[in-house]
């Protein structure tokens, strides 16, 4: 059995793969990661709920944005699962190339993602990645990961503006009822939420001038990708939350070529 392991600024996705098929996963917070034994329990125990306690973990991936947490779970594959993870970055063998400048600037998150959706749904492609950054990466006609474009998450934005704002308080993000509000708490979530769509759409269809291409597909996942559909957006064909475990499993577990 693999197990994945995607850890971002916000939260740290987990999840355990039987070949390609993924037999459950769950989110902690990343800042309640707390040492090598405290995620190597959490892990055994979540591993037993969700497959049983009979499945051997076999292989470890690994992509994360926050170095000191990688080294935390770095150790606990070594402690608790007698296994040296495997890292993703821009040194790993990969399917494509990475056309940035600086190909090491390019997170193990994000080429995760483009592995994934290369074999999930073909290419050209757009995926957009809705976390405490919200990232738009570009898989090109060639099937090679063109760059993208970073922008400030859905939560982050909405943390900033209730810092700044001193008669605004938060609110849970999610759709509103409608879009004109009639009160200050639906204002916040309609401003928030169809900000957000205003934004992404204006992107996706700004990267998809760019590419030249036909037939593109776009892809969105990450944190706060539940919360849309691909009605309310208008630009998304597919909503695939786990792209990025899926990734890990594709480059670190075998079939990788579409």
């Amino acid at each position: 059995m693999f197990l994945a392991i995607d850890i971002g600024n916000t939260t740290t996705m987990i999840g355990f793969f039987e070949g390609s098929r993924i037999l459950g996963s769950f989110r902690i917070e990343s800042s309640r990661a707390g040492t090598p034994d405290e995620c190597g329990i959490l892990a055994h125990q979540l591993l037993g709920y969700h497959v049983g306690d009979d499945k051997a973990v076999g292989k470890i991936g690994i992509c994360s944005v926050v170095p000191p947490l990688t080294q935390i779970y770095v150790s606990m594959a070594k402690k608790y699962f007698n296994t040296v993870p495997l890292l993703l970055d821009h040194n790993s063998r990969l399917d494509f190339k990475i056309l940035y400048d600086v190909p090491e600037q390019v997170g193990g998150d994000r080429l995760a993602n483009a592995a994934a959706a290369r074999v999930l749904y073909g290419y050209p492609c757009i995926i957009v990645d809705l976390g405490t950054a919200t990232t738009y990466d570009v898989i090109n006609s060639d099937g090679d990961y063109a760059g993208g474009l970073i922008s400030p998450g859905l939560w982050t934005s909405a943390s900033n503006l209730f810092k700044k704002a001193s008669k605004l308080f938060p609110v849970k993000i999610e759709k509103p009822d409608k879009a004109i509000a009639t009160d200050t708490a639906n204002s916040i979530k309609s401003g928030l939420y169809y900000g957000f769509i205003g934004q992404m759409e204006y992107l996706v269809n700004l990267i998809k001038r760019n590419m030249k291409a036909e037939n593109i597909k776009v892809i969105a996942t990450g944190g706060f990708s539940d919360i849309f559909t691909e009605s309310d957006t208008g630009v998304v064909d597919h909503l695939e939350p786990s792209l990025t475990l899926k990734g890990l499993q594709i480059v670190f577990d075998g079939g990788q070529n579409v």
